[in-house]
């Protein structure tokens, strides 16, 4: 994602008490992702899909993806009869198309970004203290950002956990 979202990722998880010196269990957690998978998350995501500009610009994604698979197709099938300034032209109509596609799929992303910062920021306490709960009643010794590692097993990870338990706080 963004910059700043691995920021507020990072200050979240350098925020929690100092765990690396305690003898114990090591774990990994993706916290973005741990609270993008949450409920709260999916339907904040659902209410920007929902939105009017957002139907707009996924309809106008879908017509001009539609558009490129044509085009393509039909320069596939006709490239060898073409003259050199036929496929110019049909390459270029291509780099037109696929440039509108990317700035229609930048728009979608803007929003489901923004959307997902929001939400990142709203929950970030909240997965303070589920993460202090989980180190705690886990035993955990080592904390880890996924991002920040290598290699680990699925067995390492807390991050479904995690958004379990966002889960459930947010539908008390």
């Amino acid at each position: 994602m963004h910059k700043s979202l691995t920021l507020l990722i990072a200050a979240v998880a350098l925020s929690l008490p100092a765990i690396g010196w305690a003898q114990g269990k090591i774990a990994v957690v993706d916290l973005q992702e741990a609270i993008l998978q949450s409920d709260a998350a999916q339907k904040a995501l659902e209410q920007v899909r929902s939105q009017p500009d957002y139907s707009e610009d996924k309809q106008e994604f879908d017509r001009i993806q539609d558009e490129l698979e044509s085009l393509v197709a039909e320069f596939q099938k006709d490239a060898a009869v073409m003259s050199q300034e036929q496929q110019m032209s049909a390459r270029k109509r291509l780099a037109s198309k696929q440039a509108d596609l990317e700035h229609v799929t930048g728009k979608l992303q803007q929003a489901e970004q923004q959307a997902g910062q929001a939400i990142l920021r709203q929950m970030s306490g909240e997965v303070q203290e589920i993460l202090r709960d989980l180190i705690q009643s886990e035993g955990i010794g080592l904390l880890l950002q996924r991002q920040a590692v290598i290699h680990a097993d699925p067995g390492y990870s807390i991050t479904a956990k995690v958004t379990d338990r966002l889960n459930q706080a947010t539908s008390n």
